[in-house]
């Protein structure tokens, strides 16, 4: 491993690779991070949630009664930190929980269950709600308030230059994500190649977001089309992902080729949208005369690049609408039981290692509109979903944590084992209830499912 760049010399493209690798863990260090994304809304008339007065801020002033500690931008308190665990703003205000590393699915679950009901008991006060769902089922994107972070000014004015809806996707998506640990190079590319593959499936099985501006999209998941035209550039299946010789230097000249949005410095936002990271390297950005970038800069750098599994010192799994409090736990369980067991492992990338990586990007778009019923060479999404699901339900057996009670976590795969049974997404379920007792209107789905 390359030794850490230090101030008084130029980063490498070895230090670069270095600060991957550096993520590399033994499997008795391995944990799950879990995220999830949440649209708030005024319980009275379902209307968007400014930053303040009364809004964003007042309900991020008001979880510092359980221990958060807030983080400012200027003098705007923009994210909240407790331990590991952090509460962040996505750009319209969508509200985050990025969890600490935690080891079973128990503790994950624990964690987010604390988080909602402290948010809830805050919210309740203020007179709001919280919706998961992948896309905003009613509000236009000019309704929805911008919050006062310096980086999404930035994203705001770069996006429509290199996409049609990456303004939709700050604005108006929620996601669940899940973040777990590699033991190696050669761990990482065989968890990358898989995960990625299998992406589109687990697409599918949260398919979650009908709905755009009150009406059936044609989507069962308008997040995942809303990604198919945000930014090229970063977004995707990455096709170099499954060629021979991918590792950590393959993602590494990926991530430097990705236009940059920014760096920090002295606290601001220094706007470098479309810029090189290599020309940052060579000291060459007329933004930024003569300076260089950190490892920190790098780290921030690759938080700006959106593939559908993303590497950092860790991985990413990014394919998931977000959905209700009972769904919001089976992501990391269905990563983790195949992740987590090597046998789950091997037997996940059975399902998917003969995929030609023309597929790949054919299957993202397809499961964005047709979910479960989508096909994949030869077979149907549902099937390839039900083993799916079936191979992380005998990872997470063979796994045995057991919680208080005595329980190990298979039980967290139950809703996606009913739907991958079912054939029926979320989804639809969601348009049956409009094409039904709700009598086309869709806002029926902030009294229904709202936290």
């Amino acid at each position: 491993m390359a030794e850490a760049a230090c101030d008084d010399r130029p980063l490498t493209l070895e230090d670069l690779v270095a600060w991957f690798d550096a993520g590399s863990k033994p499997a008795d260090q391995w944990r799950v991070g879990a995220e999830h994304e949440k649209f708030v809304f005024r319980l009275d008339d379902h209307k968007t949630v400014p930053y303040a007065p009364g809004g964003i801020k007042a309900l991020l002033d008001g979880m510092t009664r359980y221990g958060w500690t807030p983080v400012m931008e200027g003098d705007n308190v923009i994210a909240l930190e407790r331990g590991l665990a952090n509460v962040s703003l996505e750009p319209g205000g969508q509200f985050e929980l990025s969890g600490a590393p935690l080891e079973t699915i128990h503790d994950i679950c624990e964690e987010t269950g604390t988080h909602l009901q402290e948010v809830k008991t805050v919210a309740d006060e203020l007179g709001i709600g919280f919706l998961g769902l992948g896309f905003t089922p009613t509000w236009r994107r000019d309704e929805i308030p911008v919050m006062p972070k310096g980086r999404y000014k930035i994203m705001r004015e770069y996006m429509p230059k290199v996409g049609g809806m990456g303004l939709d996707m700050m604005f108006r998506t929620c996601t669940v994500q899940a973040n777990l640990d590699f033991g190696s190079e050669a761990d990482m590319v065989a968890k990358f190649r898989t995960s990625l593959a299998l992406q589109p499936v687990c697409t599918a099985l949260f398919a979650n977001s009908p709905f755009v501006e009150g009406k059936p999209s044609g989507f069962l998941s308008a997040r995942a089309n809303v990604w198919t035209d945000t930014d090229p550039d970063r977004t995707g299946m990455l096709g170099f992902v499954f060629q021979d010789g991918f590792g950590f230097e393959t993602y590494a000249n990926y991530a430097l080729d990705v236009p940059m949005y920014f760096a920090k410095r002295e606290g601001r936002y220094v706007d470098l949208a479309g810029r090189s990271f290599r020309d940052f390297m060579d000291g060459k950005l007329a933004e930024l005369p003569g300076d260089r970038p950190s490892l920190k800069d790098w780290a921030d750098h690759t938080t700006t690049i959106f593939p559908e599994v993303r590497l950092k010192q860790y991985l990413e799994m990014r394919g998931a609408d977000s959905g209700p409090w009972s769904r919001l736990c089976a992501l990391p369980a269905l990563w983790m039981g195949i992740f987590y067991d090597s046998a789950a492992l091997a037997a996940a990338w059975d399902l998917c290692k003969h995929w030609k990586i023309e597929d790949h990007e054919r299957l993202r778009a397809d499961v964005a509109r047709l979910g479960l019923k989508a096909e994949i060479a030869g077979r149907s999404v549902r099937d390839v979903a039900r083993d799916m699901v079936a191979i992380a339900r005998e990872g997470l057996k063979r796994r045995n944590r057991l919680s208080g009670g005595l329980v190990d976590e298979t039980g967290y795969l139950a809703e996606l084992e009913a739907i991958a049974d079912s054939g029926i997404t979320p989804a639809e379920r969601l348009l049956e209830l409009y094409h039904g007792p709700w009598a086309g209107d869709a806002g029926k789905v902030y009294d229904s499912f709202a936290y």
